[in-house]
């Protein structure tokens, strides 16, 4: 369950997943990092700096330049009493190691018979944006949320990303916690002391009555400021954070599109066989009466991630295509 305190202070989204971490490894010392540079340099996103020097090469190891070791490893760890917290630097070479997390990590304790736990975090970061190219851009979100036996999480906030990676590393299945590369050096308050986030439980961010936008990770920043332009146009846009995609919260969703009427899904991924399409189905099949008018998708296009900038601007969904979208649904 969510606990909050009184005291709040602004931290940035990096120092929030450093601090989680850390609280975690002093609360439970079955708790351990494995991973590419997470030692004694600190990690690729400067997440885990500072980890090393306090609890040490047992508990912060520096892995092979495997993904595939990597997980393994942490599969091993988890099965043996230990909750590993795995980092693959990015969400692309996850394609290194997908047997083991698809044919392993997510089946291992159904083919058990629920003998075995899998308390293991997968964090990754992925997402467009700086140019990094086709191989280090994409948005592969859906693909583990089609994997039965995973859980994926997916925070925008400094406040989410702590409160749900700590909930993830008590968890006792395996989750995929999926970082956006940008959003590192984004700022929020945070509550002082310990607190949690339900995982598969999404959050109004912004109350409205004309449209529902859906969506998560960066673009949910992306949403509000749309959602204020809008304001001063005279329509109100309701913005609901999905913070987890599986377990989907469509409860939320749909209580929401019961006022609006109308529903916009936002997301970086490719728009086919994506997250908006999940959600937009759940939305026919549970509230199809409430709609005043066919729901509407916005995503990246079906193509590679360009390096080119002007290119790669143009393949992502941005705060101006949403208000075109939501102009065009009402």
């Amino acid at each position: 369950m969510e606990k909050e305190t009184k005291g709040m202070r602004t931290i940035t989204y990096r120092e929030a997943i450093n601090e989680a971490l850390e609280e975690e490894m002093e609360r439970d010392d079955r708790v351990l990092l494995l991973g590419e540079d997470v030692g004694a340099f600190g990690g690729a996103m400067a997440v885990t700096k500072g980890l090393y020097e306090k609890f040490g090469p047992k508990r912060v190891m520096d892995m092979p330049i495997s993904e595939s070791a990597i997980i393994g490893s942490a599969l091993g760890c988890a099965l043996t009493g230990l909750r590993p917290i795995a980092e693959i630097m990015f969400i692309d070479f996850t394609c290194v190691c997908m047997d083991q997390i698809v044919n392993q990590i997510a089946k291992i304790r159904y083919m058990l018979g629920g003998q075995v736990k899998v308390p293991l975090v997968i964090r990754t970061q992925g997402g467009a944006g700086k140019s990094y190219a086709a191989q280090h851009s994409q948005s592969l979100e859906s693909w583990f949320a089609h994997a039965p036996g995973l859980k994926v999480v997916m925070p925008s906030t400094p406040y989410d990303v702590k409160g749900l990676l700590k909930s993830s590393i008590r968890e006792d299945d395996p989750i995929m916690f999926i970082e956006h590369k940008l959003l590192y050096n984004t700022k929020g308050e945070i509550s002082d002391g310990d607190y949690t986030i339900p995982i598969g439980k999404a959050e109004v961010k912004r109350k409205g009555n004309d449209v529902t936008i859906a969506t998560y990770s960066r673009l949910v920043l992306f949403a509000l400021e749309a959602a204020d332009i809008l304001e001063k146009e005279g329509i109100s846009v309701e913005v609901i954070d999905l913070r987890t995609l599986s377990p989907l919260d469509m409860n939320t969703i749909s209580d929401s599109v019961r006022k609006t009427g109308h529903l916009l899904t936002v997301e970086e991924g490719n728009k086919s066989f994506g997250v908006g399409a999940e959600v937009s189905s759940g939305v026919v099949e549970e509230v199809f009466d409430y709609l005043d008018a066919p729901v509407k998708r916005l995503a990246s296009k079906d193509v590679p991630i360009p390096f080119s900038k002007n290119l790669e601007r143009a393949v992502l969904p941005d705060t101006e295509k949403i208000i075109s979208e939501v102009k065009k649904l009402i």
